[in-house]
């Protein structure tokens, strides 16, 4: 037992016993004179208790009035915590989301920055000609609903849902100059509508 649970013990054995020593005054008047002069006050400034009148109830209104309180004041906590939850991100459904944006990310990042001499590229990525070669730069504007594998021609069994997008723009990256760099972002948003971005670079120089 702590501390704490000891101290409760002790208040409400003083408390039982200032009960039950009113108690006994109130039906014995005569004990009461002969009572410590402390103890008259005490029980002289308060109203004499009967066994009518030692506990007064609550009424029927009274008790309507607190039920209605009660259901005013849950029915708010209640639309708040449904907002909180309605709104809150799934730590899974983030989860899945960044996973789904690196593998985008990484599958773009190993792309040829220009084309490999005498290779025909497959033009501006889509689901469609996504297993065809291409340069980094085709990868601008490629969006999808559904995660898709690189190979595979329906999305991901429980990301159906997820929306990938990609932009590549050119961009400077330290001592490389724009045209030789280009900053990609891949965007992907959950079923509740969050999007988790991330930011990669790819360069290229002369001698790759």
């Amino acid at each position: 037992m702590n501390n704490a649970e000891k101290n409760y013990q002790v208040i409400r054995q003083v408390e039982d016993a200032r009960h039950f020593l009113l108690e006994m005054y109130a039906h014995n008047p005569a004990l009461l004179k002969t009572a410590d002069a402390r103890i008259r006050e005490l029980f002289e400034g308060r109203q004499t208790i009967t066994p009518a009148t030692k506990q007064r109830g609550i009424s029927l209104i009274e008790l309507i009035i607190f039920i209605v309180i009660i259901s005013i004041a849950l029915t708010g906590i209640l639309l708040v915590m449904n907002q909180v939850t309605a709104h809150s991100a799934d730590p899974l459904l983030r989860k899945q989301a960044m996973a789904a944006a690196e593998s985008l990310l990484e599958e773009i990042e190993l792309q040829d920055f220009p084309a490999a001499s005498g290779a025909v590229t497959a033009g501006p990525v889509t689901q469609a000609n996504r297993t065809g070669y291409h340069t980094v730069s085709e990868y601008n504007s490629f969006a999808t609903t559904g995660i898709y594998a690189l190979t595979g021609v329906a999305p991901i069994a429980g990301l159906e849902n997820y929306k990938a997008s990609v932009s590549v723009v050119d961009q400077a990256l330290g001592a490389v100059v724009a045209g030789s760099a280009v900053r990609i972002t891949v965007t992907v948003a959950t079923p509740q509508n969050e999007n988790i971005t991330l930011d990669g670079y790819r360069t290229w120089r002369s001698h790759e």
